[in-house]
């Protein structure tokens, strides 16, 4: 799994002009892609990172802060754009394996009492953000 992490003053999802999901306090934007070989242990390790990392304010981490989280799944996280103009989706999880890993890190990340909002697996979705620093990690597990 591969996650684009955003410290955000507050963020947002819409699918169709209605908003599904937002923040509207200091916390996360977690852009999350799944690839092929995934599983319950990239799950796992990718919400504690998430969880853990003291990327807030002050070195702090969403666990300490009690910060929201914005999960948003994001295919085009494992394009290869090694060759040509054209990027390869090869890499990315089909949505029958995605999807479930998915809803697997929101339900862990909840589980560790951390407020989740989401967007809407396969949707054409606007995130829209307000980049806190900026800071933004790349986390791979």
């Amino acid at each position: 799994m591969r996650a684009v992490l955003q410290r955000v003053t507050s963020a947002s999802v819409s699918v169709d002009g209605e908003v599904i999901g937002s923040i509207e306090r200091p916390g996360l934007l977690a852009l999350v892609g799944v690839t092929h070989d995934d599983g319950p242990d990239q799950v796992s390790a990718l919400a504690r990172k998430i969880g853990d990392l003291r990327i807030l304010r002050d070195e702090r981490s969403v666990v300490d802060e009690g910060a929201p989280v914005l999960v948003v799944s994001q295919f085009t996280l494992y394009a290869d754009t090694r060759k040509g103009r054209r990027p390869s989706w090869g890499a990315a999880a089909p949505g029958p394996v995605a999807e479930p890993l998915v809803d697997a890190l929101v339900a862990a990340l909840r589980e560790r009492g951390i407020e989740v909002a989401t967007g809407r697996f396969g949707a054409m979705m606007e995130v829209s953000l307000v980049n806190d620093g900026p800071v933004t990690l790349v986390v791979e597990v």
